[in-house]
């Protein structure tokens, strides 16, 4: 392990965030060839042991590793606050790649690498900050539960939910949590920057479907073809357009950068504000409705068969409250002869944008970058939030980072050259030791 003993939390949260990128963490959904939660699970708890902390690694089933510790603060009376990351990543091919995924590079005024976004950058954030508190003497205001999980990237079960749902007594007191995906600024124009924070997420909905029929030989005349039925099925889903449904989060993130990029949302031509967002439209046109996109196929094992089933994947993502509507289209879309099984069901989850902490997130970004605002905003993915929300626990996404204007920053989670700027993650340590010392 590099050196951590002596540099300050600005140098040492890069060195944490390129450490953690060369642990490859790659999470496949498939045990027999995930790996490396494990050893970013020794890592951290390494880390923290270092500086006085005492963290439990806790596994789901053997290699599938997190980590959690408190760090006390000065006012036990008050309720917890959960700040947590996972470990894991989604795959890298790597001839894909202008650097190696897993080599922690630093260039160009980035550090590069799988997890740099999504979300080693704070997880490093974390460990950087509660380490030059523990050496300083630094206590919080409150208690910090620390959590570090495994699966995120699979929806959690060996993670987050394994977590809340078998251990719950490490989030005893806890009423907030700060994680991922949030607090990256986009641009307004000029100078002036909006910080997203998170205060919505949509529902996990992953559908498998499989349709039956008549198996036979292929040389056969055949109408009631399994494969011709989820064929069927499949390009319905694909060319459906679930209906424009503005949420409170949707219509707070519209509301609050409308003065500054002059931009209306009209339900009926959402396009023409999504048009003024930049690179921002992706994310935030994916929470103006439900989708179902079909991912995976599996048909058939000899040419000249007719196959008795066929199956098809379809990841589905709900707004807050809309999982059995979203449900009851996909059923009339598909139509008879093709069954329904949830690989994955998980509701999305919705909070207001106020109170103490959404001040002092505010505050502490102002304090740093003056004229900068603070805006909430719904993710379209999904996040260990789900888990924590399921115990009570209020739930936003708030890493800050200062980003260049022309980065199209939502583009490189699970993507290609995944990196985020050097200086962006020193400001968001920055960021979140003056927050913490609020809350």
């Amino acid at each position: 392990m590099t050196n951590l003993s002596e540099p300050g939390f600005e140098s040492e949260v890069v060195t944490i965030a390129r450490d953690l990128i060369r642990i490859n963490s790659t999470n496949t959904g498939d045990d027999a060839t995930s790996a490396g939660e494990r050893a970013a699970a020794e890592y951290v708890a390494e880390l923290l042991s270092e500086v006085g902390l005492e963290p439990e690694i806790l596994e789901s089933q053997p290699g599938r590793a997190s980590v959690h510790a408190r760090f006390e603060g000065s006012d036990s009376s008050r309720p917890a606050l959960l700040l947590h990351g996972h470990l894991d990543v989604v795959p890298a091919q790597a001839d894909e790649w202008s650097v190696d995924p897993f080599a922690g590079e630093i260039k160009d005024g980035y550090l590069w690498g799988r997890g740099a976004v999504d979300m080693k950058d704070f997880d490093a954030m974390v460990l950087a900050l509660v380490r030059h508190w523990k050496r300083n003497g630094i206590v919080p205001p409150r208690d910090l539960v620390l959590v570090f999980t495994a699966d995120e990237e699979a929806g959690g079960k060996k993670g987050a939910w394994f977590l809340a749902e078998k251990h719950p007594e490490i989030f005893e007191g806890v009423t907030d949590a700060i994680g991922e995906v949030g607090g990256f600024s986009i641009g307004l124009g000029g100078d002036l920057r909006a910080y997203t924070v998170q205060t919505a997420e949509k529902g996990l909905d992953w559908m498998r479907l499989r349709a039956t029929g008549r198996p036979g030989h292929g040389s056969m005349v055949a109408d009631d073809n399994a494969v011709v039925r989820l064929a069927k099925a499949v390009s319905n889903i694909g060319d459906h357009r679930f209906p424009v449904e503005i949420t409170p989060a949707v219509r707070d993130f519209f509301d609050a950068v409308s003065e500054h990029l002059d931009v209306r949302l009209d339900p009926d031509r959402p396009e023409e504000a999504l048009a003024k967002l930049g690179p921002m439209a992706r994310l935030v046109g994916a929470t103006l409705r439900n989708t179902a996109n079909p991912t995976m196929l599996d048909a058939g094992y000899k040419t000249n068969v007719i196959p008795s089933s066929a199956e098809a994947v379809v990841d589905c993502r709900s707004l807050p409250g809309r999982s059995e509507e979203l449900e009851a289209k996909i059923r009339e879309l598909i139509g008879p002869g093709v069954e329904i099984e949830y690989e994955m069901r998980e509701p999305g989850v919705e909070t207001t944008f106020d109170g103490p902490i959404v001040d002092a997130m505010a505050e502490s970004i102002r304090h740093l970058d003056p004229g900068a605002i603070t805006v909430p905003y719904m993710l379209s993915g999904g996040t260990d939030g789900k888990a924590f929300n399921s115990l009570g626990i209020r739930c936003f996404g708030f890493a800050p980072l200062k980003l260049p204007a022309d980065l199209d920053f939502t583009g490189l989670f699970h993507g290609i050259d995944e990196r985020v700027p050097v200086e962006g993650l020193q400001f968001g340590v920055k960021v979140m030791d003056r927050f913490l010392k609020q809350v």
